[in-house]
C-alpha cells in the first residue's frame, strides 16, 4: 500500500480519531488533519512492522483500523505533551 493511499486513510482517521477523543485540542483542525496523516502512517508501519503480520495490503477494513488505530494513539500522545506545558 503507498504512502498516498495512507495520507488518505489518515484524513479519515483522523476524523474518527476526533470523534473518538472529543475536546479540544491546542492546534484546531489542522493539527488534527496532520495527526490524522501522520497517525495513518503510524498504523501502517505498526501494522507492517512490529505487528508480525504480512503487513497491509490495499483499501480494506484492517488498514482503516490501523490508520485509526495509529491517529489515536498521536492524538493521545499530542494531548498529553501539550496539556504539560501549559499547566
Amino acid at each position: 500500500m503507498g504512502i498516498l493511499s495512507w495520507i488518505l486513510f489518515g484524513l479519515i482517521a483522523g476524523a474518527i480519531a476526533k470523534f473518538i477523543l472529543p475536546g479540544r485540542d491546542p492546534g484546531g483542525i489542522i493539527v488534527t488533519i496532520v495527526i490524522g496523516i501522520v497517525g495513518g502512517l503510524l498504523g501502517g508501519w505498526i501494522a507492517t512492522g512490529v505487528a508480525g503480520g504480512a503487513g497491509v495490503t490495499g483499501f480494506n477494513l484492517m488498514s482503516f483500523v490501523w490508520a485509526v488505530i495509529g491517529s489515536v494513539i498521536l492524538l493521545l500522545i499530542y494531548r498529553l505533551v501539550f496539556h504539560r506545558t501549559r499547566a
